[in-house]
């Protein structure tokens, strides 16, 4: 084998793995839906999830997707019910949305714990930026949230 086509294949390698370990979040895209322990609307139905709420994306398979959410718990859901849109979960007592991505910036709003905001994009290392419902669009620290 050329140095060439070993070099493309290496590469090709690194490419795949990389791939294979991207983190695909979702959102929860309708009131509620109902999560299962088995790919299959006849499987144990274990909980309710509500809009908004983020999931990592685990396993796919025929329409189900293994989600894993901000617990830690995994399950199956309808991957119908699920958008490419991104939020975030307050995990912290309280997250603080900010002016910019520094600590000492003045805050925007309060969240409480389990409160969705949209990820709108990275930051500097450590924060997001996002968006509340009520329409405050600042940073919040990586710490205080889920879904990054």
């Amino acid at each position: 084998m050329t140095m060439w086509r070993r070099t493309l294949l290496a590469l090709s390698l690194i490419s795949a793995a990389g791939a294979a370990l991207a983190i695909d979040y979702r959102s929860v895209d309708v009131p509620a839906a109902i999560l299962y322990d088995a790919p299959s609307q006849k499987g144990k139905k274990l909980y309710l999830i509500k809009a908004q709420t983020p999931v990592e994306v685990v396993v796919r398979l025929d329409g189900w997707l293994k989600v894993r959410d901000a617990e830690g718990t995994l399950a199956w859901i309808e991957a119908r019910y699920l958008a490419e849109r991104r939020t975030l979960v307050v995990t912290a007592a309280q997250g603080e949305i900010r002016q910019s991505d520094k600590p000492e910036a003045p805050v925007l709003a309060q969240l409480d714990k389990w409160v969705a905001v949209d990820f709108l994009e990275a930051a500097s290392p450590g924060w997001a930026k996002v968006r509340h419902r009520d329409g405050a669009v600042g940073y919040i620290r990586s710490t205080q949230v889920w879904g990054l």
